[in-house]
């Protein structure tokens, strides 16, 4: 294992931005003040599934401050997003707003209406009236027509069907996810304003070089009169990853009014109009021998999409590479239903598509009289088996994440009779399941700028959204300059820097390391040439053999090699000779191709939880949750732990309390509010704990640090559901976990 030293690279270092956050000075999407700056609000359908016969605008048309309602029969003319035929083009929702006469699903901007300020803006809106022709909505799998064609996504390898019929032992099951909403503090808002051609977007985004791409297109304006910018973001969890139609009623809205209009999404169209996780309903059949050995798996799932995009939520990927398993079967089938278009949130598929794997998995070790953690280590997958031939995976210590998770928790003192373990008036459950997440990186450009007052200056067009990438950038140019990380400032989230990634998909911090190193070489480099070519320079006397010396810089001082920094001289001395204010290196990084075919990248972890019942007041709670994690070399182990256990209380909250449900006779979602829709509060949360394993993958970078903004949330919904089974006998296939469904199932095996 290894260890950070004295490095800044893996030391708990606080963020660099942290304080303008707790002082308040930090400006989110809305934060930016703005002269003259006018209100847009919306119109939302209050049906699913309808045409819209008639829009009356007159009442709130003479209201006081009202500047304009846009609606379908006034709108100007907006396209579609180029998709797969551009780089970097991908939409929330491909229809642009007011594209026609048509409501797709519930909370459908209609119209919107601009205002002076926010409350003539709202109080118009509320006057604005539609009239629709409405349709049945379907907003349950049940209601929905037969899916027509093949499986969206299927994959296959060995025989599975007669290898699961002549299976000693079978495990046969159907798991439900519900829908999940998103909920960031800071909901979706823009400003936009025009300075003649160009429009200039204040946006909470994920990935501000997307949203710029796509406003471009939609709008039909070239990309260089877009700029997006999000210094800061108030979480988002996927839902911000792209942009949704209120960026470009926005847009659209300030260039007809001739002024900047801020757009804030309502909490309650939060749950409609930007994405959510789609319900997925998932059938697992596994075969297995009389000792344990993983036979044949089936994994068919069915998921929602709205009517006018195409979404997978990709939950059967885990299953085919997670176990070793000659025989495997995997679909997937969409079926449209008249919901928004559903997005990724935290741990897209693999989270999904570990609930029903994992639960099977227990299902299997009660039916064998195994321990689950012997059983996953008796399936242990050595090489990738999706792949064909098979791949070895750039760097797996899964079995250490058992072992640690295991030791530290105190597996071996677990009773496997459900409900033997007390604790007071509690009964104590507990259970465990592996994580998993990708392991991948993409192309950044890097700008870094060494000053002549001593300071540096890294900049770059991907964003922090609250994950610690701002001090990633300062702790790499600080480790390999020698700056004190004060003296450095990061510059992010904004679509005019070089060119950055999306923060999606965990790929952030692996993608943009290469590039901020290579360009803090390449300045570097420009310095110790200068420090050569000085009139004065102490380093043009020859080296061994008659070459120059080796130059290098530490501590922010260029020096020989093999003598210490202090008989060197500072960089900012270097460039007052030269009359340089600064001297600076741009880089672009990418993948390697060749090492992207030759390994499969992904980290390894062990979840383990315990949970205590009290059948006396019918209270279930998480008591201990302790999280193991193979994610290579962790940069900042204060803010990857802060990820890690952020995601573990959001997968706390997917098994216990939450869940998007929509009204059949119109599609509303029936709780949208934080009133109603209930997530994990202090309260539910207990102490958590956290354990990195650390090997550097150097197949990915030369730190060899993965990507963790996910890999916490995996396998906590199925360890939990294991522990409650393990305390109370009931097994609980429908998340979340309900009080009711607990005392139903006690009084059934009483």
């Amino acid at each position: 294992m290894s260890t950070s030293g004295n490095s800044i690279i893996g030391a708990p270092i606080q963020r660099i931005e942290g304080s303008l956050k707790v002082t308040g000075a930090a400006r989110y999407a809305v934060d930016h003040p703005m002269d003259n700056i006018a209100f847009g609000v919306p119109v939302a359908s209050t049906v699913g599934n309808a045409r819209i016969a008639r829009i009356d605008t007159s009442i709130a048309q003479r209201m006081p401050g009202v500047l304009t309602i846009i609606h379908h029969g006034n709108t100007d003319q907006l396209f579609r997003p180029a998709g797969q035929l551009e780089q970097s083009s991908r939409a929330g929702e491909v229809r642009p707003p007011f594209e026609d006469d048509k409501v797709y699903y519930y909370g459908q901007y209609v119209a919107v209406v601009v205002a002076n300020t926010f409350e003539q803006a709202q109080d118009a809106a509320a006057k604005v009236k539609v009239q629709y022709e409405t349709q049945p909505n379907v907003v349950e799998i049940a209601d929905a027509p037969p899916p027509q064609g093949p499986p969206r996504i299927h994959y296959a390898r060995g025989n599975a069907d007669p290898a699961f019929e002549s299976a000693p032992v079978k495990i046969d099951e159907t798991y439900v996810l519900p829908p999940e909403t998103h909920n960031p503090m800071e909901m979706h808002a823009t400003i936009a304003k025009w300075e003649g051609e160009k429009v200039i977007l204040y946006e909470s985004s994920q990935g501000v070089v997307n949203h710029q791409h796509v406003l471009s297109e939609m709008l039909g304006i070239p990309v260089d009169q877009v700029q997006v910018l999000s210094p800061f973001c108030g979480s988002g969890f996927g839902g911000k990853l792209f942009p949704w139609p209120h960026s470009l009623v926005a847009a659209m809205a300030a260039k007809r009014v001739n002024r900047p209009v801020k757009f804030v999404v309502p909490r309650a169209l939060m749950f409609t109009a930007v994405g959510h996780r789609p319900l997925t309903q998932q059938r697992m059949r596994i075969g297995a021998t009389q000792d344990g050995k993983l036979l044949s798996i089936h994994h068919d799932v069915f998921q929602p999409t709205s009517m006018v995009d195409t979404y997978v939520e990709a939950a059967t990927g885990v299953t085919t590479m997670l176990y070793s398993c000659e025989n495997l079967t995997a679909n997937q089938t969409l079926v449209p239903m008249n919901i928004g278009t559903p997005t990724p949130m935290r741990g897209p598929g693999i989270v999904p598509g570990l609930f029903p794997l994992e639960s099977a998995m227990d299902e299997l070790a009660i039916k064998l009289n195994l321990d689950p953690l012997e059983l996953r280590l008796k399936n242990y997958a050595e090489q990738d088996e999706s792949f064909s031939p098979v791949r070895p995976f750039s760097s797996k210590h899964l079995r250490e994440c058992y072992q640690i998770g295991a030791e530290k928790f105190g597996w071996s003192k677990r009773t496997p009779q459900v409900g033997s373990m007390k604790s007071g008036d509690e009964i104590l459950g507990w259970g465990m399941a592996t994580a998993t997440w990708h392991a991948s990186r993409g192309s950044a450009t890097v700008r870094v700028r060494l000053n002549a007052d001593g300071t540096a200056r890294a900049t770059c067009a991907t964003q922090d959204i609250g994950t610690g990438t701002y001090t990633i950038f300062a702790q790499v140019v600080s480790e390999k300059t020698g700056i004190p990380i004060d003296k450095i400032e990061v510059v992010l989230g904004d679509s005019s820097l070089p060119d950055g990634p999306t923060s999606g998909g965990s790929t952030v911090t692996a993608t943009i390391l290469p590039a901020v190193s290579a360009a803090t070489n390449g300045a570097i480099d420009r310095v110790i040439a200068a420090a050569q070519t000085m009139p004065s320079s102490p380093f043009k006397r020859a080296g061994a053999g008659g070459d120059p010396p080796k130059l290098i810089m530490t501590a922010g001082r260029i020096h020989v090699a093999d003598q210490p920094p202090e008989s060197g001289i500072p960089f900012q001395e270097v460039l007052a000779q030269h009359r340089l204010a600064a001297l600076e290196m741009e880089s672009r990084t990418a993948p390697d191709p060749t090492t992207s075919r030759q390994f499969s990248g992904h980290s390894f972890g062990a979840q383990f939880i315990e949970v205590a019942w009290d059948p006396g007041i019918a209270r279930m709670r998480v008591s201990r949750a302790l999280t193991v994690i193979d994610a290579g070399k962790i940069i900042n182990h204060r803010t990857g732990r802060n990820q890690i256990l952020g995601a573990v209380v959001m997968g706390i909250g997917m098994a216990l309390f939450e869940e998007t449900i929509y009204d059949k006779r119109n599609a509303k979602p029936l709780n949208n509010n934080f009133a109603d829709y209930i997530v994990s509060t202090n309260a539910d949360i207990p102490d958590l704990d956290c354990i990195f394993v650390e090997y550097p993958d150097l197949h990915l970078n030369e730190y060899g640090a993965r990507g963790i903004g996910e890999i916490g949330l995996a396998g906590i919904a199925s360890a939990v559901t294991m522990a409650v089974y393990h305390a109370t006998g009931v097994r609980v296939r429908k998340l979340p976990v309900r009080i009711e469904d607990l005392i139903a199932g006690q009084q059934m095996t009483a």
